[in-house]
């Protein structure tokens, strides 16, 4: 009434919720600007990567270009994180340690990138994937 109360969120989130409103609505939070990403595809030893995310640190996800590199000799690596990967088109052949697998359209992989991994696309056409990764070893949590 006088104007010197600052509600604190224990407070306006049962009431946005009475209301059927959301928190911002309810205190008139400014508009946030465009969310749509526009990041710059980067080329990195042939792919191209390109950013589905604006904001550094926490989960990066990204659409991964491969060019076909058949006939390409396995170099394992290692690094913290953790990557999820979806084959939108193309194949891809991931060595995880001691295990060889082509991973086709509509298939998922996720694993510890600190177990030794290699992944190139086999060929004859280039792959699209989609890629989450986690440099501190999040993991993606799915929700339905």
């Amino acid at each position: 009434e006088s104007g010197q109360r600052k509600p604190t969120l224990e407070l306006l989130l049962p009431l946005a919720a009475a209301h059927g409103v959301a928190l911002d609505e309810l205190v008139d939070a400014p508009e946030t600007g465009d969310p749509r990403v526009r990041a710059r595809p980067v080329v990195r030893h042939g792919r191209t990567f390109v950013p589905l995310t604006r904001r550094p640190g926490g989960l990066q996800s990204y659409k991964i270009v491969m060019p076909p590199e058949p006939g390409a000799e396995p170099t394992l690596q290692t690094h913290e994180g953790y990557e999820w990967m979806y084959v939108l088109s193309g194949r891809i052949r991931l060595v995880l340690g001691s295990r060889d697998m082509t991973i086709g359209p509509g298939e998922v992989v996720e694993f510890d990138t600190r177990t030794p991994h290699w992944i190139v696309n086999p060929g004859p056409h280039p792959t699209e994937v989609l890629a989450i990764f986690g440099p501190q070893g999040e993991r993606m949590h799915v929700r339905t």
